[in-house]
């Protein structure tokens, strides 16, 4: 069979399963708040203790109301409600306490499926129990450091979820994953453009909580960006904001700068402009290429990626009005180490008050 089309056939069997499977597709969770863009892309903790529904499809008319009515009718409260609405396409998210409602689990699945078949719009519930391990997809295409940082993280027991799959547009890095265990799929042609049909049904079918792009050379398409934003972490070579898009280090190099970096962020619709989470930052020597660069940088991608990504499963991460926040700062590693900020204190040295009757900085010391 050709690559073509056993692409083509396991398409038509993830989508034959999807649909036999009540349609199931896991999605992001954006909380609308004011008209700012940045503001949109809020990270929420999860409770523990509450059932998540996600509903998305073309929008219409009644959508809300048809579907909260469903709820109230079996005795679920909702406890938070997320929902927007980006080239005609509608997403609504969830968060619900079933303890008291009537009728089972299958119950609500089924009334929910029905209801939104109805409506031509895919669901896809998770009660608690369905969230112990939370699933993570890890995007790459042809380099491999990134995703050899993420399997050495998970080897040492660090975040509690799994690399559940890994997805490329060439199929380079098949070994690794199979030396892990792990499934692979290349959804990308002989060119290397991504069938993102296929990509979202694999992270359908794998259920999957974060989509980590380890050095992924694709831009993600709004479709796929909307149904998971706020759920996907990228690392990209550069000292965000300065040099997004292609070739950062050469962007860096032309420019002349001093200091280079590499920064982990939210992937948002806006290319390289989703709210920074880590950065890594390294001398740039005169006579330095892009090779250099590279070189110098490549172990500072993988260890902010590897870092963004812990402190998003631990829910330690709130975004808001455009950059990230910490719930706890402890042991969060964000920039600079600390050798670097004691070497560069928050105010100057010569900045301390000076004893009582003499002026700033006239001290014999």
């Amino acid at each position: 069979m050709s690559g073509g089309t056993e692409r083509s056939a396991k398409t038509l069997l993830h989508r034959f399963g999807r649909e036999c499977c009540c349609k199931r597709r896991v999605f992001a969770r954006v909380r609308r708040n004011d008209a700012n863009e940045h503001d949109r892309h809020t990270v929420v903790a999860m409770n523990p203790r509450l059932t998540e529904i996600t509903v998305i499809g073309d929008d219409d008319t009644g959508l809300i109301a048809r579907i909260t009515s469903l709820l109230f009718e079996r005795g679920v409260n909702i406890e938070d409600l997320d929902q927007a609405v980006r080239q005609d396409l509608f997403r609504m998210t969830m968060r619900v306490d079933t303890s008291e409602m009537d009728g089972s689990k299958d119950d609500l699945r089924r009334a929910l499926d029905d209801l939104c078949e109805e409506l031509g719009m895919d669901v896809q519930v998770r009660f608690p129990a369905d969230r112990e391990t939370r699933q993570v997809a890890v995007l790459a295409t042809k380099e491999s450091h990134c995703l050899d940082a993420l399997f050495d993280a998970w080897e040492t027991g660090d975040p509690d979820a799994e690399i559940g799959v890994v997805v490329a547009n060439h199929d380079d890095l098949a070994p690794i994953a199979e030396a892990h265990d792990v499934p692979f799929y290349d959804v990308g042609d002989a060119g290397g453009v991504p069938d993102e049909e296929w990509l979202l049904d694999v992270l359908a079918d794998h259920d999957v909580d974060l989509v980590v792009l380890a050095r992924y050379m694709r831009i993600l398409s709004p479709n796929v960006v909307f149904r998971y934003e706020s759920r996907i972490i990228n690392i990209h070579p550069s000292l965000l904001p300065a040099f997004p898009g292609a070739e950062p280090y050469r962007q860096a190099l032309d420019a002349g700068v001093r200091v280079a970096g590499v920064t982990a962020h939210y992937v948002t619709t806006d290319l390289d402009q989703g709210p920074i989470i880590t950065q890594r930052a390294f001398n740039v020597p005169d006579d330095a290429t892009v090779a250099d660069l590279e070189r110098r940088g490549q172990p500072l991608e993988a260890e902010a990626l590897v870092e963004a990504v812990r402190l998003h499963l631990e829910d330690d991460l709130v975004v808001g009005r455009g950059r990230t926040h910490l719930r706890n700062g402890e042991n969060a590693a964000l920039g600079l180490p600390d050798e670097i900020e004691r070497l560069n204190p928050d105010r100057p040295v010569d900045a301390e008050t000076p004893p009582a009757g003499e002026p700033a900085g006239t001290s014999d010391d």
